[in-house]
């Protein structure tokens, strides 16, 4: 009895194509580097959203990051940017300590610990709030 492949027994079936090796490699390396790229650098983060809405006498501004931290690390704010921060400083609500603020600014906590203000020399106030 003849061998058969189990592709012949199908009526609807049809082969793969035959493609080199080298064809075949290059389609993975690509598929690797398109997923590669897609992912964070540890310790990084990026603005997925920004949304701004100006009312009269102040602007609210609504920001979504993502991050990857690493182990310890959470999504927090360094210097008016989306950085990776120590969880500690989250957990106790004590956000001043992650320098949220621009150099040149003041950072005071909210009283009831929901956010901070950094206030500009001028007398400009920032407030911020975490949800």
């Amino acid at each position: 009895m003849a061998p058969t492949s189990r592709l012949s027994k199908r009526k609807d079936a049809k082969p793969w194509p035959k493609m080199s090796s080298t064809f075949w490699a290059v389609v993975l390396l690509t598929s690797l580097l398109i997923i590669y790229c897609a992912q964070l650098a540890a310790g990084t983060c990026e603005i997925v959203t920004f949304d701004k809405d100006s009312l009269p006498r102040r602007t609210i501004a609504r920001q979504t990051a993502r991050c990857a931290c690493k182990k310890g690390q959470i999504a927090g704010t360094t210097r008016a940017r989306p950085a990776c921060v120590d969880a500690r400083i989250v957990r106790t609500k004590q956000w001043c300590e992650m320098i949220p603020c621009l150099e040149d600014e003041g950072c005071d906590l909210l009283v009831n610990k929901s956010g901070w203000t950094c206030t500009q020399p001028g007398g400009r106030v920032k407030t911020t709030t975490v949800s």
